[in-house]
């Protein structure tokens, strides 16, 4: 009887042990994840991202992340070959020049995990295009920044005319801020000359996005980039790059980036970075009126996740908290408020919520709520980070032309030199354009399929 006793009593501990012991949640393996960003300053600035990475990690005691060295001499990418060719790329990094790193088989497919993920679903139908390669997601937008002109309401209202709004006409647009330019009592009517190229031609042609992209092929020789060409020549008068040295002093503004918080333009072109500034620096009342006809540009952040990741998902878990989470985001927002900031991001995973939490630290602006619940016609203009060849077919490639003194110049001369008189746009459109189309065809025919 004994004997049986001492049996029944070690399987009754047996099983209450071992039952027990089933239950209990393995510990997760501990992860190291290498991360590279330029946005992430010092540990001794500790600014909000570097602080959002810390909540990252307080929340997950079981990651480790690890600041990648990007310091030195070379350029972001020149680094990224570097560690790459030494088995060392970053886990996760942002991205400067997407198609390379697809091109280099960098990067790591987030298609499923992204598609399974309800965050993604609020992510704009023109961010998830942009980080998409023959059909599969090859990065996570980590920021957008709406991109357009501000305007500045009360020199209209002192101007007793009504200060335009977004969703006005390019007509319209011109008519007001060309009226308010006054060269003698420093004020000029637009700011800068040189992004007209990039939003006008959209406003002639529907199916063309910034400077004449379609998605696949630039329209150089198009009616309406030579209608952009047209009324940049038109317009230079209005703004800084019209002024002579003579006039320049009229102005207390030293360049053109000083203009709009200085009161010496009535609109500004500018992207979301610059709400901050403008949220407490301003002393007049503002606006984000876009781009003419109701639409705006978008500058957009891209971070990958590397091939190489010794733990995927990990990876992802903590790339999608520094991009597309909204729970990230409100953490991000959470850090800024404490330090009595504004979000240094708008939110990328869009809904009413978190338009009204981004909103909520900038105040009533009409137009920028607009357009951040109208993202998906926007123009994207971070082109060089995500199609290939654009670089060459837009700045760099040289098409063989002359200048007068200016031997074989690049793209870049070219479109910044339309107002010098030296030379007729429409005498080189058809070569430009035939010259960047094969950059683009080339560029993409090496990608992967």
């Amino acid at each position: 009887m004994k004997s049986l006793a001492k049996l029944i009593t070690a399987t009754l501990i047996f099983v209450l042990v071992f039952g027990f012991a089933a239950h209990i949640t393995p510990a997760k393996a501990a992860v190291t994840i290498r991360y590279a960003n330029w946005n992430v300053g010092t540990a001794e600035e500790n600014n909000i991202q570097r602080q959002l990475v810390a909540a990252y990690v307080a929340a997950h005691p079981d990651v480790t992340v690890e600041f990648v060295d990007m310091s030195g001499d070379g350029s972001w990418n020149e680094k990224l070959t570097n560690y790459a060719a030494k088995g060392e790329l970053p886990d996760v990094f942002m991205a400067d020049n997407t198609p390379l790193y697809v091109k280099n088989d960098w990067l790591a497919d987030l298609t499923e995990m992204a598609q399974a993920d309800a965050d993604w679903t609020d992510v704009p139908e023109v961010l998830k295009n942009a980080v998409s390669y023959s059909g599969k997601v090859m990065g996570l937008p980590a920021a957008q920044f709406v991109m357009g002109y501000f305007v500045n309401q009360d020199l209209f209202e002192a101007a007793n005319l009504d200060a335009p709004a977004y969703g006005v006409s390019v007509e319209d647009f011109l008519t007001a801020t060309t009226s308010m330019s006054n060269v003698q009592k420093g004020v000029l009517g637009l700011d800068e000359l040189e992004f007209i190229l990039g939003w006008y031609p959209s406003t002639q042609d529907s199916n063309l996005k910034w400077f004449s992209f379609d998605g696949k092929h630039m329209n150089y020789n198009s009616a309406a980039f030579k209608a952009a060409v047209a009324k940049v020549i038109e317009l230079q008068p209005n703004t800084w790059q019209g002024l002579s040295d003579e006039q320049k002093p009229n102005f207390k503004s030293q360049g053109p980036w000083e203009l709009f918080l200085n009161q010496e333009s009535s609109v500004r072109w500018d992207g979301g970075w610059a709400v901050p500034d403008y949220s407490t620096k301003a002393t007049f009342n503002w606006d984000f009126v876009g781009i003419p006809g109701g639409n705006q540009a978008m500058v957009a952040d891209i971070i990958v996740v590397s091939k190489t990741a010794a733990d995927p998902a990990a990876a992802y878990d903590f790339a999608k908290w520094m991009t597309f989470s909204k729970e990230g985001y409100a953490k991000e927002a959470e850090i800024a408020k404490a330090g009595d900031k504004v979000p240094t991001r708008m939110p990328v995973s869009i809904n009413a919520a978190s338009i009204d939490l981004y909103m909520s630290f900038v105040g009533d602006r009409p137009g920028l709520r607009k357009a951040l619940e109208s993202l998906d016609n926007s123009l994207v203009e971070s082109l060089a980070k995500i199609v290939p060849g654009y670089i060459n077919a837009r700045w760099e490639g040289k098409p063989g032309v002359d200048i007068g003194d200016n031997k074989d110049v690049n793209m870049g001369f070219i479109f910044g030199n339309l107002t010098s008189g030296s030379f007729k746009y429409e005498d080189l459109s058809a070569k430009l354009e035939t010259f960047a189309n094969k950059i683009l065809d080339d560029a993409g025919a090496e990608l992967p399929k």
